[in-house]
Parts: structure tokens; C-alpha cells; sequence
């Protein structure tokens, strides 16, 4: 059976709907950086999304082929996930002017993929965008799970922001960013039904 991060990892990728302080260790990402409404159609953002999954599946079903990964095991492509800021502000996110959103839109890549590994599927794939292999190492962070419009997600981020508070944490965004990960797919799920994991950096 294919190893499914969300799975596996549940802390990570299927947090409570109430807040809670995590760690999160260092993982690697295929990503794509960019700027604009993420809802332009033809836009920027959903390009960047289809180079995301031509490389992560070029990886995944490379045992077809004759690029040999060491420790490859079958596994499930990872959720989408994005970092997001506007210029000048990581932690007050204006969803009132999504044109002025700065973001990275990455996947999750299996650990044992490595740099060459990357280098080789980006070839593969004929990808013509800058893409990075881009490694995040996160830390501690405040986590939920929220259901519903991401234009609603401002209540659950003032929620989490309260909870942090009340552990005795306070915002840390000097290197790190706003972060979430979508587990529902918007084009097959009614909007009061979407399920993202909201993570935003503390100390």
C-alpha cells in the first residue's frame, strides 16, 4: 500500500479544529514563487499549480523509468500547500487585495528525494519556470484546522492568534510565514465544506 503523508503524519496534516502549539521539522518541497490573486484565472498562481503536480508525479512514477532513486518507496503525492504575504506585512494579510499577495506554492517531497533527484524531473518534465528545491525548516508553530471560505480564515487566525497568546507565545514572522495546507479540492467541494490547515509561526 502507498505510504499517505496525511496518514502517517496526522499531526501535521489533519490538526484539531481547536488551536494547538506544534513542531514541525525541517522537510523539502518542490515550489514555485510568485505574485498576484491567486483566483485570476489563467494567473500566475494556477500555473504555478500545474508545474507543481508534473514534477511531483514525474518523481513518483519515475520507478517506470530508467532514473533510479535510491530508497524510493510508492507513495502518495502530498497536499498543496502555500506560504503567503503581502509586501511590507508577513502577519496582517489583506484578503481584501489579493492582487498585492506575494506567495510559494510548494509540494512535499519524500525525504528521499534529493537534489539531483529533482534536478533530473525538472529536466524530464521540460518545465520552463523557475522551480526550486526548497527546504523549510518551520519550528514552533500555532495549528487548526479550518473549515470553510478562505476568505473566511481571519476568525480562525484571530482564534489561534488568542490561543498562542494565552500559552504564553507571541507571533514570529522574521523568517517565516503565513502557511497553509489544502486538503479539499475547490472545484469538487462546496465552499462551506473546504478543510485547510492554518499554521503560523510563534515563539
Amino acid at each position: 500500500m502507498a505510504f499517505d503523508y496525511k496518514k502517517e503524519y496526522k499531526e501535521f496534516y489533519l490538526p484539531p479544529k481547536n488551536p494547538g502549539i506544534i513542531e514541525i521539522p525541517e522537510m523539502n518541497y518542490v515550489a514555485v514563487r510568485g505574485t498576484g490573486d491567486p483566483n485570476e484565472e489563467n494567473g500566475e498562481y494556477k500555473k504555478a499549480i500545474g508545474l507543481l503536480y508534473g514534477i511531483s508525479f514525474t518523481i513518483k512514477m519515475s520507478y517506470k523509468g530508467s532514473h533510479s532513486i535510491e530508497g524510493y518507496f510508492s507513495y502518495v503525492v502530498p497536499p498543496l500547500e502555500g506560504l503567503w504575504w503581502q509586501e511590507g506585512s508577513r502577519e496582517c494579510i489583506d484578503y481584501g487585495h489579493k492582487d498585492a499577495f506575494q506567495w510559494i506554492t510548494m509540494i512535499r517531497l519524500p525525504d528521499f528525494v534529493k537534489k539531483g533527484d529533482f534536478e533530473w524531473a525538472v529536466k524530464e518534465a521540460s518545465a520552463k519556470k523557475k522551480m526550486d528545491f526548497f527546504t523549510y525548516e518551520e519550528g514552533i508553530c500555532v495549528q487548526c484546522m479550518h473549515t470553510g471560505s478562505y476568505d473566511s480564515e481571519m476568525e480562525t487566525i484571530q482564534k489561534m492568534k488568542k490561543y498562542a497568546s494565552d500559552q504564553g507565545y507571541e507571533p514570529d514572522y522574521s523568517h517565516r510565514f503565513h502557511h497553509e495546507i489544502y486538503l479539499s479540492d475547490p472545484r469538487r467541494t462546496a465552499v462551506e465544506k473546504l478543510r485547510t490547515v492554518i499554521r503560523n509561526p510563534v515563539r
